[in-house]
C-alpha cells in the first residue's frame, strides 16, 4: 500500500509521497493485510501581541494531523473488491496539567478512533460504509499546507489538548469524521462523483463556553440522514497537474419529535489546485447557512428566531518546491460568521453584523529529509475580530513527521 493511501484515508491526499508500507502480508486465502501510519511531534511557541492577549506559551504537541496507526485488509470475492480499514489517531500531548487533560482527570494522551469502515467495489464504483472523513469541505483541508504542520493553535490555545487547528476556522469548516454510507464512481478517471448519507447532527443556537444554551436550542430532532456530495476533476498535461473540486451539504432538523417545524442547513464549497512544474497554487472557498463555524454543527447556527447565521471563508495559498525535496509555502485564510438578517437586534449586534471573524497568515518550510522523514518549520499570525484591539497572537513551530 502506498504511503499516500495512509494520508488520503486519514486526512491527507495532497503532496504525494511514493513508497511502500513497512508491513504488507499476503494471506493464504487471497487477502492481504497492511499496516502503515505516521508519528509527528512539534515544539510550538505562542505569544499574544495585543492588549487583549499577552499570553506567552511553549508546548510540545501533535500538529494538525494526529499520529496515525492504520490497519487495512483487502480481498476479492465474487468479482468484488472488498476491504476493511481501522484508523487509530493518537496524540502525544496532554492538557495544561502534567499527565492529565487539564481538568483533574488522570489520563494519557487522547486516542481518537477516527476510522472504522468497509468498502466494496468494482467497475461500477465503490461503496464505503462506516466512519470516515466527511465529503463536504474535505478537499479544503486535504490541500491545506498546514496539514503537514501546525498552523494556528487558537487564541490563547497553546496548552490545549488534541491537535492544532491548522486552518480549521481560518479558511474552512472542519468536515469531521462521521458515520456514513457513501457511493463513489469508479476511480482512475479524470472525473469522480461521491454522494453519501450521513449520520445527522443537531443544530444549536447560541451557547456559552460550557455548552449551556443561551438562546433557542430546540432544533435537536433528526429524522433523515444528512446528504453530502463532492465532485472532483483531475487533469494532467505534461509535468503540470490540475485539480478542481466542488461540494455540497443539506440537512434538516426539527424542534419536535413529531410534527413541529423544521430548519434546513445548506453549504457549498469549491476550489482549484494547480501544480505547474514546481509551483503549486491553491484557491478555495465555502458558504453556508446554519452550519456554524470552525467545526461543523458546533453551535451558533441560527438566531433566536431560527433564521440562519451565514458562514463563509476561503484560502489563497502558494508554494514552490526546490530539488523535489524542500517546499516553501505561504497562505492566507479567513472564516466569518454573520448575524442573521432578521432576529438579531441592534442591541445584540445588529442585522448582518459579524458574529466572529478569524484570520491567519502562515509561512512554512517543509523539507523531505529522507524518503520517510519530513522536517517542518512554520510561523503563523492569527487574529480574532477586526481592528487594532482584536486579540491576536503569533505561533512559531518546528518539528518532525515520520511516515511509514
Amino acid at each position: 500500500m502506498k504511503r499516500l493511501a495512509v494520508l488520503s484515508v486519514a486526512v491527507a491526499l495532497l503532496w504525494p509521497a511514493a513508497a511502500n508500507a513497512q508491513l504488507t502480508m499476503q494471506m493464504s486465502n487471497g487477502w492481504s493485510f497492511s499496516f502503515a501510519g505516521n508519528v509527528n511531534a512539534f515544539w510550538v511557541f505562542t505569544r499574544g501581541n495585543t492588549a487583549l492577549n499577552k499570553l506567552t506559551n511553549s508546548s510540545v504537541r501533535t500538529g494538525l494531523l494526529p499520529a496515525f496507526a492504520t490497519f487495512e485488509a483487502k480481498g476479492k470475492e465474487a468479482g468484488m473488491n472488498l476491504g476493511i480499514h481501522f484508523g487509530f489517531a493518537p496524540q502525544i500531548n496532554n492538557g495544561a496539567v502534567h499527565d492529565n487533560f487539564g481538568n483533574g482527570t488522570q489520563a494519557g494522551a487522547q486516542i481518537d478512533m477516527r476510522q472504522v469502515y468497509l468498502t466494496l467495489g468494482g467497475e461500477w464504483g465503490q461503496i464505503l460504509a462506516g466512519r470516515e472523513l466527511g465529503l463536504f469541505s474535505r478537499q479544503n483541508i486535504l490541500n491545506d499546507q498546514t496539514l503537514f504542520g501546525v498552523g494556528a493553535v487558537g487564541i490563547a490555545g497553546g496548552q490545549n489538548a488534541g491537535t492544532t487547528l491548522g486552518r480549521i476556522g481560518y479558511g474552512y469548516i472542519y468536515p469531521n469524521f462521521d458515520a456514513q454510507l457513501t457511493y463513489s464512481t469508479r476511480s482512475g478517471l479524470p472525473a469522480q462523483l461521491s454522494i453519501g448519507a450521513f449520520q445527522p447532527s443537531i443544530t444549536l443556537g447560541t451557547r456559552n463556553a460550557n455548552g449551556t444554551c443561551i438562546t433557542i436550542c430546540t432544533y435537536t430532532f433528526t429524522k433523515i440522514p444528512r446528504l453530502e456530495a463532492e465532485f472532483t476533476y483531475n487533469q494532467k498535461s505534461g509535468p503540470n497537474k490540475y485539480l478542481f473540486w466542488a461540494g455540497g451539504l443539506w440537512q434538516q432538523t426539527w424542534n419536535a419529535a413529531t410534527g413541529g417545524t423544521s430548519k434546513s442547513s445548506v453549504g457549498g464549497t469549491a476550489g482549484i489546485r494547480a501544480d505547474v512544474s514546481d509551483l503549486a497554487i491553491v484557491v478555495n472557498g465555502y458558504y453556508g447557512g446554519r452550519l456554524g463555524t470552525t467545526l461543523l454543527f458546533s453551535g451558533n447556527e441560527f438566531a433566536p428566531n431560527g433564521d440562519p447565521r451565514k458562514s463563509f471563508g476561503g484560502i489563497a495559498q502558494i508554494g514552490y518546491t526546490f530539488n523535489k525535496k524542500t517546499t516553501i509555502a505561504g497562505s492566507y485564510g479567513f472564516s466569518e460568521l454573520k448575524n442573521a438578517s432578521t432576529g438579531e437586534t441592534v442591541a445584540t449586534g445588529g442585522n448582518d453584523a459579524i458574529q466572529s471573524l478569524w484570520r491567519s497568515y502562515t509561512a512554512g518550510i517543509y523539507h523531505q529529509w529522507t524518503k520517510s522523514l519530513k522536517l517542518v518549520f512554520e510561523g503563523t499570525r492569527e487574529q480574532n475580530g477586526v481592528g487594532a484591539l482584536a486579540p491576536a497572537q503569533v505561533d512559531v513551530s518546528g518539528g518532525f513527521m515520520l511516515f511509514f
